[in-house]
């Protein structure tokens, strides 16, 4: 299991850098969700086990990106992982 902790992210640009970090990006990663969603289906393998702690507080500080984290993920496991689990605590 892959544990990302979201609870200092204060803006969608950091958001986007964690998920180069953890999710291992390549170097010319777009920083946007156009840019995740490719990374994700063609790039790089996802986990079959993802955890986000400190969610509430990434809500807090940037609801826009934890919601489109979220609509991505789950677009990605409807169409690609049906095993994927993410946990959002």
């Amino acid at each position: 299991m892959l544990t990302i902790d979201v609870s200092f992210v204060t803006s969608e640009d950091e958001l986007h850098g964690l998920l180069k970090r953890e999710f291992d990006f390549p170097y010319f990663y777009g920083r946007n969700w156009d840019a995740f969603w490719d990374a994700v289906t063609g790039l790089v393998r996802i986990p079959d086990q993802v955890r986000f702690v400190g969610w509430v507080s990434l809500l807090e500080h940037v609801p826009s990106g934890g919601e489109s984290l979220r609509r991505q993920l789950d677009g990605y496991r409807d169409q690609y992982r049906p095993d994927l689990l993410v946990e959002y605590v």
